[in-house]
């Protein structure tokens, strides 16, 4: 049997965005030095997410993003926001609701609406 363990994202600072992503998704830091740094969740079938610096700035789209799912997309969009995410744009279909962010440093990714 295999399981996802671990997502990484390549950054330039990866204290930064294990603050930002911790503080979006409620994971804890737990381990931080210059060149990685990595939040995880309480259940141990939540997935690591580890930022990893490298020399190179990110060019063009995500390959792989992440989508957060809320009970309520915009609220916790605004909430996001607020972190320091921007809004790239919001989908206006009623039967597939999203919203597109990036984080700090330009990592597109979603927050949906949670399915029942």
């Amino acid at each position: 049997m295999i399981r996802f363990d671990e997502v990484v994202i390549d950054c330039t600072d990866p204290r930064v965005l294990a603050s930002f992503w911790a503080a979006a998704t409620g994971y804890q830091v737990a381990n931080v030095s210059d060149t990685w740094a990595s939040i995880v969740g309480e259940s141990e079938r939540d997935i690591c997410i580890a930022f990893q610096r490298v020399p190179e700035p990110k060019v063009g789209k995500n390959r792989v993003h992440v989508d957060l799912a809320a009970a309520d997309e915009e609220d916790e969009a605004r909430r996001i926001e607020g972190l320091g995410a921007i809004r790239r744009w919001t989908s206006d279909k009623a039967d597939d609701p999203f919203v597109v962010l990036v984080d700090p440093e330009g990592n597109e990714f979603c927050v949906t609406r949670l399915r029942d």
